[in-house]
């Protein structure tokens, strides 16, 4: 199938993508994971498959600890600060302080374990799944992925921007080190017999300077304001709306694929810890394994420069799937559509390619931010009046060409 005429209109569904982001955010409320406002939004969406043409579409709930995925902050930090106490009296308790709250940190947000989630308050989140049959024989399926929920405000990348956001955590987690280092060679010297007045006063004295730390340590209680949620314009409606509006130019273009299903899951609380994507994975499991499925997750499409296919996910712990990545990179070229390969990096979070990875499916990300964090990304800026309709523009041909080779055959 040649789709060189939707692609064409690229410039024009940017503008009808950047119409319908705002009118979800300026009618369906505030759409924080598991709140109403995510899933009117949901429905919303879903209303709108249904006129793209979509015969089976199906919103579905899914339980959520919002509160869960930040908790690593008040346990974490709070044994970090009793260590820091327990350093100059009982230096030996510091040690398993510190370790135990580097591993709930890692746990709960480096990999996105529910390590936490029991011990929170649960909410309904809600995943939206539609399917385009084709004309024919069912021979491949391709599914578009983005999430509705957006996040709460990051306070100190809205005042500082990504360079103050990211230097706090990390003068965080050296203070961190710090003590730890320290407690270990008071203990080991004590152990040793070596706990010389000297030594020990020497020790004691650095440790107060340590205490410098501190107050970047209690910061960090503050990284997330939960009474202001974002609008989440660009994080991620504009992942959302990437596959409808493909599905809104084949039916405006009246374009019967034949051999190919098109689909679209939305899949909700992706900023809690990919727990609606995790939630769909586990509904899905056997679903979908048919015919070769290509699933590709957007999110946050701003800036061409920065459009990216995705082959490591979740903090680069997860290998996203190479020939699903390779398929987009490849047509956005032919596209003529900047487009680069990396990876979500460490401390870069994850998109929900990489739930979909890890349940079997195969799957790549797609983004269009900047790693080095813009003061847009979660805070206030995030708005309506905020998107790049280039970005958005090319990564909608960037997209359609991609379905063009994917039906034509290629990468299965």
């Amino acid at each position: 199938m040649d789709l060189q005429n939707i692609i064409n209109k690229k410039d024009k569904a940017a503008k009808y993508i950047i119409k319908e982001i705002t009118h979800v955010i300026k009618t369906c409320g505030k759409r924080d994971p598991g709140s109403e406002g995510e899933k009117k939004s949901c429905e919303y969406m879903a209303k709108v498959l249904e006129k793209c043409g979509c015969e089976d579409v199906k919103v579905e709930p899914c339980e959520v600890a919002p509160r869960a995925f930040y908790g690593w902050i008040y346990f974490t930090i709070t044994f970090v600060l009793l260590a820091v106490a327990a350093y100059f009296f009982i230096p030996v308790v510091s040690i398993p302080l510190i370790i135990a709250g580097f591993a709930i940190v890692l746990l709960q947000f480096g990999v996105y374990k529910k390590l936490l989630d029991p011990l929170f308050k649960k909410k309904t989140s809600h995943n939206v799944t539609a399917i385009k049959k084709c004309k024919g024989e069912v021979k491949r399926r391709i599914i578009f992925n983005g999430h509705p929920d957006a996040t709460w405000e990051w306070p100190v990348n809205y005042a500082l921007g990504g360079v103050g956001f990211e230097g706090h955590a990390i003068i965080v987690a050296v203070g961190a080190v710090f003590f730890l280092v320290l407690a270990i060679l008071r203990v080991v010297k004590g152990s040793m017999g070596f706990a010389m007045p000297d030594t020990e006063n020497l020790l004691v004295k650095i440790g107060l300077w340590g205490l410098l730390f501190v107050p970047f340590m209690i910061g960090l209680y503050f990284m997330v304001n939960y009474k202001r949620v974002v609008d989440g314009a660009n994080d991620n409606l504009t992942g959302c709306y990437m596959g409808i509006a493909v599905l809104k130019y084949l039916k405006d273009e009246g374009i019967e694929l034949e051999n190919t299903e098109v689909g679209v899951i939305l899949t909700g609380s992706e900023e809690i810890g990919l727990r609606g994507a995790k939630a769909w994975v586990e509904a899905h499991k056997d679903e979908f394994k048919d015919v070769p499925t290509f699933i590709y997750s957007f999110d946050t499409i701003n800036e061409s420069k920065y459009l990216m296919a995705n082959y490591r996910d979740l903090n680069g712990t997860v290998k996203s799937d190479a020939e699903v990545a390779d398929l987009f990179y490849e047509a956005a070229q032919a596209a003529g559509v900047p487009c680069k390969k990396g990876w979500i990096p460490p401390l870069g979070g994850a998109v929900d390619a990489a739930a979909f990875t890890q349940g079997g499916f195969r799957a790549a990300g797609v983004t269009g931010l900047n790693h080095k964090l813009e003061r847009y990304y979660h805070t206030r800026l995030d708005s309506y009046d905020n998107m790049n309709a280039e970005g958005i523009a090319n990564c909608f041909a960037a997209t359609v060409k991609t379905l063009e080779m994917f039906d034509n055959g290629a990468k299965q």
